[in-house]
């Protein structure tokens, strides 16, 4: 029996020298799927690949920018398997990162991926009705997007190990804060704002503003691959576990999960 391809889907249309992204699976508050991952992946690299495309615009159809992965069909016996062509750009900046300049626009519910989607761009601006939370604790796993090192360069050790120790909820008003999002807007307005945005950055010239992302990437190069690397480590730690499948099995179940810490 196959997996048939769900309603959901990222699509992408182009402004000029703007490529916007859009994530639209509203009826279940735009979870990511596999599929759509998979083209994610594609319009990220059709930004990247495109010599008169020269900013990205990511944002979300609907009151939610997303509620992160739908769990059961990423992990466990009915997962659905969509590898990343080779060359294909990484959503989250782990393997191949965009090389041009993308604005993320973010409202409603901000969770778990969605954050890390948003910090492996670089400039957000949120509705001031989102909400973030990194809860993968709460699911007895881990970060795996990146998170794990962006909360850190964007907000500061003990800012980053506070949400994401604590798995809390937390306000666009304390995203701006802590250096998480650039701008805080009303409700509706956020995507027009990030466009707003991409078309100045598109007025300077392309290849400046590209070298100066590199350059600032090269930067903190070093750092992040580190944190890459042991990513393999922190997944077969937590993954494999009786908690994590407890975790998964809970929000599946919609009930408190119980760890045992093994």
């Amino acid at each position: 029996m196959t997996n048939a391809k769900p309603a959901g889907r990222v699509y992408h249309e182009r402004a000029e020298h703007i490529l916007k992204i859009t994530i639209d699976n509203v009826a279940r508050k735009n979870a990511f799927d596999p599929y759509m991952m998979e083209q994610l992946s594609d319009a990220m690299t059709v930004l990247e690949t495109t010599d008169d495309l020269w900013v990205g615009v990511l944002c979300a159809a609907g009151d939610d920018f997303t509620a992160g992965l739908d769990m059961p069909k990423f992990f466990g016996p009915n997962a659905i398997k969509v590898a990343r062509p080779e060359g294909n750009v990484d959503p989250f900046g782990l393997a191949n990162q965009c090389s041009k300049p993308v604005v993320t626009a973010v409202q409603g519910i901000v969770y778990t991926v969605g954050i890390e989607m948003m910090l492996a761009g670089d400039i957000v601006v949120a509705a001031d009705n989102a909400r973030f939370c990194q809860m993968e604790g709460k699911r007895g796993i881990a970060p795996l997007g990146g998170a794990h090192f962006r909360y850190i360069t964007r907000s500061g050790w003990g800012n980053a190990m506070y949400h994401l120790m604590l798995c809390d909820e937390f306000d666009a008003a304390e995203a701006y804060r802590v250096g998480l999002v650039q701008e805080v807007v009303p409700p509706g307005t956020q995507i027009e704002r990030a466009m707003e945005l991409a078309r100045m950055i598109a007025a300077n010239a392309p290849l400046g503003i590209q070298v100066t992302k590199e350059a600032g990437r090269r930067f903190i190069a070093a750092g992040e691959q580190a944190a890459i690397d042991v990513l393999p480590a922190v997944h077969a730690r937590v993954m494999n576990t009786e908690d994590a499948r407890e975790g998964i099995q809970s929000f599946v179940e919609r009930r408190k999960a119980v760890f045992k810490g093994r």
